[in-house]
């Protein structure tokens, strides 16, 4: 096959796949999300020390949620008393970690880097919000109101008015991500279908030593999502590029997008944010090099 008939093909069926998955695990976690009330979850992440973190942590794991709806949900858990370390395992946690890039891990790079991953920014997610929290950093979280906060809602009582709406959220969702989606399903069919193997492995292989925290730095001022990324490491990765360095670029551009930083600014003192940013750095870096020892 010609490289255009290649790219193409990977193009439809990468796409075809995220769409579904997409649409359908979204759907399942806001079905899931439609039997337990705002304020139960806030009264769970209250928890003080490591479980606090761990509840953070884990909220982020399970929330689809994007840039727009973390910092007001940030700003709704601080308002209500929520331990600052809790919350910011929740910040980290919630553009890294959710059902929709963990399927997506699971079926493009496979069980192995799904379940790696998965662990490692989870665990640092939990490490993250407790380091700060050690560091005396609350104290640099600004008393500001920001708009949108959203409080609790009246739910659907039936089953299918709940999934009614949780695939209405679903939907919304995917329509606010599907530009970065088709994005990065059309750059990494660029790469699968034209870029030589020989160059990806010569300048990001698994032999070169800085590779991973190249990878690392170039996806900080990178505006991308881990849906868009995701398919884009799948070209790279089958074109010779260490995994290592994949998982670093996806966790420094997901992890640090700049419209996430401009909102955190909003709410957080300058050393707060660029304690953060470091976080964020030595996290893609770290779960990079555990990749590749792997």
């Amino acid at each position: 096959m010609n490289p255009f008939a290649v790219s193409l093909k990977f193009f439809v069926f990468i796409l075809a796949e995220l769409t579904a998955l997409f649409l359908g695990i979204s759907t399942l976690v806001g079905l899931m999300l439609q039997y337990v009330s705002d304020e139960k979850l806030r009264t769970w992440l209250s928890r003080k020390g490591v479980l606090g973190n761990f509840l953070g942590a884990a909220l982020g794991a399970i929330t689809p949620f994007c840039s727009c709806s973390t910092i007001p949900m940030t700003v709704g858990l601080l308002r209500a008393g929520v331990p600052f370390g809790a919350t910011m395992s929740f910040v980290l946690a919630s553009p890294l970690l959710n059902p929709i890039i963990l399927t997506m891990f699971l079926f493009l790079l496979g069980w192995k880097a799904c379940v790696v991953y998965g662990a490692v920014t989870f665990v640092a997610s939990m490490a993250c919000g407790a380091a700060l929290q050690g560091f005396g950093l609350a104290s640099d979280v600004r008393n500001v109101r920001v708009s949108g906060v959203v409080h609790d809602q009246e739910k659907p009582e039936t089953f299918r008015g709940k999934l009614r709406e949780a695939f209405a959220g679903a939907w919304g969702d995917f329509r606010g991500v599907l530009v970065y989606l088709v994005i990065g399903v059309a750059i990494g069919a660029a790469i699968y279908g034209y870029l030589p193997g020989d160059f990806v492995v010569g300048i990001a292989g698994p032999q070169n030593p800085f590779a991973i925290p190249v990878a690392a730095v170039i996806g900080v001022p990178l505006y991308v999502r881990a849906e868009t990324v995701i398919p884009i490491a799948v070209a790279l990765t089958q074109k010779g590029m260490s995994l290592g360095a994949v998982i670093a670029l996806i966790i420094g551009g997901a992890g640090m997008s700049i419209p996430e930083m401009s909102m955190l600014a909003s709410i957080f003192k300058p050393r707060l944010v660029a304690t953060f940013v470091s976080v964020v750095l030595v996290t893609a870096v770290l779960a990079g090099v555990v990749f590749n020892v792997i």
